[in-house]
């Protein structure tokens, strides 16, 4: 059984069910600013990548920050609706309870992520939270992620990555971590995942357990 004592979590799809709450932002971000329809795929393909910016660049990059403001102003109310993952909450107390250091890795603004803890209140078991204004590069860059362990004092071998993109494997890998991919944030399908070849791929709390 796996045991790392430093554990850095995505945040989207992974600790929090927002993948419902981002496509319905995503779909009224399109159709108010470009007028288009896309499909799911479509509209999730960069989201766990290296932010809201370059998602919307992907889409249109001459509307950036038009499909941006739109985005935001439409997700930050759906914040209310927000739930952990199933079985997430649980795990993290226990993992805080046994002393291990838990941080935070994740694309959205810092303040973002502080209004995801209001609804889901679990911003106390995580000893460090790098937020996507706090870095020059951004996932797949492995850069966040080594923010992460040096603000933690770990070194990267002693350090696992949690998320459910792509991204966030690739980034794992290239700060040389430790990465396991989970399959419950609906963001992602598993092929994708499986695409990048994880140290571990889960698909419940119990095997993520194991896995870290």
């Amino acid at each position: 059984m796996a045991r790392y004592e430093v554990i850095l979590f995505d945040l989207d799809g992974t600790v929090i069910d927002s993948g419902g709450i981002i496509l319905a932002s995503m779909r009224h971000a399109t159709r108010h600013v470009l007028g288009r329809e896309y499909t799911d795929e479509e509209l999730l393909a960069t989201v766990g990548g290296p932010g809201l910016e370059a998602q919307m660049r992907a889409l249109d990059p001459e509307r950036v920050d038009e499909l941006v403001n739109v985005y935001r102003a439409h997700n930050e109310p759906l914040h209310e609706e927000l739930v952990c993952c199933a079985g997430m909450e649980g795990l993290l107390q226990r993992l805080h309870r046994e002393g291990r250091r838990l941080g935070i890795v994740t694309a959205k603004r810092r303040s973002t992520v502080e209004l995801a803890f209001e609804h889901v209140p679990l911003g106390h078991v995580f000893d460090t939270i790098v937020g996507g204004d706090e870095t020059e590069r951004h996932k797949p860059d492995p850069e966040p992620l080594l923010v992460a362990a040096e603000r933690l004092g770990a070194s990267p071998a002693e350090t696992v990555y949690v998320g459910d993109s792509p991204f966030d494997i690739r980034a794992a890998k290239a700060a040389g971590m430790r990465s396991v991919a989970v399959t419950w944030g609906r963001i992602h399908d598993r092929s994708r995942l499986e695409h990048e070849h994880p140290d571990a791929i889960v698909d419940t709390v119990e095997e993520l357990l194991a896995a870290i």
